[in-house]
This record gives C-alpha cells, structure tokens and sequence, in this order.
C-alpha cells in the first residue's frame, strides 16, 4: 500500500490554523493563555444587560476585522462572517498554500450553530422603527447560516466543494468531517474546515438564558465556566471563529508544507431523543466515538488525550462521563487525560469543535495537555481524570474531540501527532 494511502484511502493532513477566541485573535496567543489556565470571561459589552438575568459572557477582544478583511466587504457581514473569514485568512497564511494554482481542487465546509445572530437583531429592530421599505438588501444575506462559508470561498477563491453545516454544538467537528470524507473521495485536495459563532446579543443571551442553560455567577464571571465540577450550573456564552487547513498527504508533501497532525477518523451519531438533554444512557455518542476509532483504524487502547465536550451542565457533563466510560472501557476511561477547555473558552456553540479541534492538535504535537480550569469539588458522577487546573506536560500520539449539540447531534474526529 503506498503511504500515502491508509486503510486504502488518501491520507489527509492539517496544514495550517487560524483562529479567534475570547483567549486572543490567534492561535498563539489563544494557545498561551489556555495552557497559562486563563478565562475568557468578563462583563459584556455589546449591549446593556441592565433588565437582564445574565451579565456576563466570553467576548472577543479587540477584535478589528479590518485586520484580515476589506472595510467595505466587512460592512456587508454580520460579525459570525467576518471572523470566520478572519480565520480562514490566518490558516491560508500559515498553510502557505496557492489556491490560484488550482481552485477548483481547493473546498471549504464552514459550520455555524445559529448564523447572523447580530444582523437578525439590527433588521427586525429597523424595520419595527422605519418600516419594511428601509430594510437593507444585504440583510438576509448577513443573516442565512451559509454565509460564513460562501465568503471563505469567495474571498479565497476556492471552487471546490462547498458546505455549510448547521447541527448545533457539533456542527464545526462535522466541517472537519466532511473535509476528511472530500479529500478522501478525491473531491479535493485542500479544504478550509472550521466553524464560527456570534452570539453574544439580546436574543441570544436572553433565549439561552430562558433554557435555564447559563451559569448565573454573576458575581464572579471568571469561575463560573467549571466543567465537570459539582458547582456547575450551566455554562456561559463564548463567540469564537477556529479554522483547519485540511490537506492530501502528497500534495502537502509536494509542496514542502509543515504538517500539525493527521486527520485520522470520524464518526458521528445521533441521539433521536431530546430537543436540548443529552442522551441519558450515553450510548449514542458513545457510538460516534466507536465510529471514528473503527474508521481511524485504531483501538480505545491507543487514545492518549481527550477534549471533552464538557460545557459546564449538570446533566451533559455527567453524561458524557458515561459516553467516555462506554467508548474507552471502564478501565481505559479512568486511565485517559481528558480536559474541558470551556472553562477557558466558554461554549462558542458551532464554533466550539473547531476551536478544540486545534487544541487537540496543539496538545499532542507539544506534548502539553490544557486544563480544565475552575476544577474545585468532584462530583460523584463525574470521576475521571480531568487534568484540573493545571496544564500538563504529557506525551500523547493520538488525540479525541468530541462535539454534542442540542438536538442530539454528534461527532467525534481523531487526530494523531504526525511524525514524518
């Protein structure tokens, strides 16, 4: 079998990282302050949240999206948009790849759990104050969830396969997914995968809020995000924008590209039982991650780092033990690193995957695994090793992100630390 095939299928690579977070508006300055235990959280200023519950939020800070975009295309652009081209341009840039060579070998998949929740807001609120003939053209465009990737491929110029995913919580780990299955197919030879969220408004933090799904410590916003810990009461808002350059084995090596890591499987499920409650069993995401291990061709054995899902609920986090107990064996589960970065980072919704997607590439390519902050009581039902707190330096070939969103979607990738 060549090598760059594996199990008889093209070999797919990442080449490149971009990314905007509440940690910092790259990749290293996201990395440094996530391995340094640091929050994201802090009092929101995009709105007055005087008559609300909830105060605040994972914001971006100082963002300018003029950084990476023309100010007048950025205009056109509801904010989800504008950093998940932000992203896009920060992973071309590190990848060093040529999409003029050959754009139509070139794709994107860019996921979004809600869409343009900003420019939704400004529409409805203008046409309630000036009527429906001041509504702007662009705004529907700002707002429908495909958006995000119509720019990245606009703006970048890639003609190949083209893909919006919207499955909630899940929907970036689904991108990197279907940019796996791309290359694989011979569809393409380099796709930007990533998701982006925006959701920090009235509307969002108000419904969110209305679930009863947010931590309500408002006294104390930098603690209140404590995956896995018994003093979890929900989790709090993160807007992010996190993006991969997925690339065929030889076409990265034909080029002289550095390679992060390889994309070794994925798998999803679906939990067919709850409009936002996670599968109390465990036994639907469970079978997503036996579906990636089977299609990495890898064993639970061989897993050495897992970034949880571990957003900060009662009920998901401790059910996602049970997922992670029933994936990996008992014994494995106990003996296997895992971490929730939204302690960090807060939930960033359908950007989330992507975001922790490359902090699992980071972690077993430097041999440190991040920690899952705010770590102060366990809880029962919560008993595996959650590297509290403290990064740490571990030696792990082979990493999991998981990805479980609100109508039972889930996905599972694999990625192994590459080694030429």
């Amino acid at each position: 079998m060549s090598e760059a095939m594996l199990n008889g299928r093209r070999r797919v690579v990442v080449t490149g990282v971009g990314m905007v977070t509440p940690l910092g508006n790259d990749p290293a300055s996201t990395w440094e302050g996530l391995v340094a235990g640091r929050s994201g959280a802090g009092p929101i200023t995009h709105f007055d949240t005087t008559d609300y519950d909830i105060h605040f939020a994972c914001e971006l800070k100082d963002f300018d999206p003029t950084t990476w975009i023309d100010r007048k295309q950025a205009r056109r652009m509801d904010k989800f948009s504008q950093i998940a081209l932000s992203a896009a341009r920060m992973a071309e840039a590190d990848s060093g790849v040529s999409i003029a060579d050959d754009p139509s070998r070139v794709g994107a998949a860019v996921a979004t759990g809600i869409g343009g929740l900003y420019a939704f807001e400004d529409c409805f609120q203008n046409l309630l104050e000036r009527g429906p003939d001041r509504t702007s053209p662009f705004a529907i465009v700002q707002i429908i969830p495909n958006m995000a990737a119509a720019w990245v491929s606009m703006e970048l110029g890639a003609q190949g396969p083209l893909a919006a995913e919207c499955t909630a919580c899940a929907a970036s780990n689904m991108a990197i997914g279907d940019g796996l299955d791309a290359i694989r197919l011979g569809r393409a030879d380099v796709m930007f995968c990533g998701g982006t969220e925006a959701p920090i408004t009235r509307v969002g933090i108000a419904g969110f809020t209305a679930m009863r799904a947010l931590s309500k410590r408002n006294d104390d916003p930098a603690a209140a995000s404590r995956p896995f810990d018994a003093g979890r009461d929900g989790f709090v808002m993160g807007e992010a924008a996190g993006m991969l350059v997925l690339e065929e084995l030889e076409h990265a090596r034909a080029r002289g590209a550095k390679i992060y890591a390889e994309v070794l499987g994925y798998g999803v499920s679906s939990d067919a039982s709850h409009v936002s409650d996670p599968d109390p069993s465990g036994a639907n995401p469970a079978r997503a991650m036996t579906m990636a291990f089977v299609d990495a061709g890898i064993s639970p054995d061989d897993v050495g780092y897992v970034n949880a899902h571990g957003t900060s609920t009662p009920s998901g986090d401790s059910a996602e033990t049970r997922v992670l107990k029933l994936a990996l064996g008992e014994e494995k589960a106990y003996a296997t690193p895992v971490s929730s970065t939204k302690g960090a980072t807060g939930h960033c919704l359908g950007a989330a995957g992507a975001v922790e997607a490359i902090f699992t590439i980071f972690a077993i390519r430097e041999g440190v695994l991040p920690p899952t902050i705010n770590y102060e009581t366990p809880d029962p039902e919560c008993d595996l090793d959650y590297i509290p707190n403290e990064a740490r330096r571990q030696d792990a070939e082979i990493g999991v992100s998981n990805s479980f969103g609100f109508g039972g979607h889930n996905a599972c990738v694999v990625f192994r630390r590459w080694n030429e």
